[in-house]
């Protein structure tokens, strides 16, 4: 009996790694939020060892900011597609829709509630803040949309974040409350 040869293992590339890393990393931010997040368990979920992370990203924070690119160009790219795809003056309504529809992911979600509330670190404050800016700049643009008119939208996206998070149109049967909001 013959046996084959093993296939000898490949080597990931460093950015695949990252790229893994990054996924395993948002699982756990969204969970955790930034301070409570272990990199040794997003290490051994990913399947690297921790100072292999630490080579990768050179700390913690490298790594949360990593995973906030990803969550902001999700979010920028869902509203190019959505305004592509619409009539001038319909674009804003489809940008809305369309990020509605992300917040189905609850992992996504989760994270970007945290890439908020993390910012007491300067470092984070300063890159959550400049990619929101850059945000709206690009929901301006692409909708020809006024100053106040982006206020109610980001606003309102706010809102629906909160309810999304809140899971709360699970409870509008049970929570007048929810209810009436729902209905509103």
């Amino acid at each position: 009996m013959s046996t084959a040869p093993a296939e000898p293992r490949k080597r990931k590339s460093a950015d695949v790694r990252r790229q893994e890393i990054v996924t395993a990393a948002i699982e756990h931010f969204a969970v955790g939020g930034y301070a409570a997040t272990s990199t040794e368990a997003i290490a051994k979920d990913a399947g690297i060892s921790q100072p292999y992370l630490f080579r990768l990203f050179r700390t913690k924070r490298e790594l949360f900011l990593a995973c906030h690119e990803l969550s902001h160009a999700r979010i920028r790219d869902t509203f190019r597609e959505a305004a592509a795809a619409a009539a001038p003056e319909a674009r804003l309504e489809a940008m809305g829709k369309a990020y509605a529809a992300l917040l189905d992911d609850r992992v996504m979600l989760r994270f970007q509630m945290h890439s908020y509330a993390a910012a007491a670190d300067p470092d984070i404050r300063a890159q959550v803040r400049a990619r929101y800016g850059e945000l709206i700049q690009e929901v301006r643009r692409l909708s020809g949309a006024a100053p106040e008119e982006l206020w109610r939208f980001f606003g309102s996206g706010m809102l629906v974040n909160v309810i999304a998070s809140l899971d709360m149109p699970t409870v509008g049967d049970v929570e007048e409350w929810v209810a009436v909001w729902e209905r509103t």
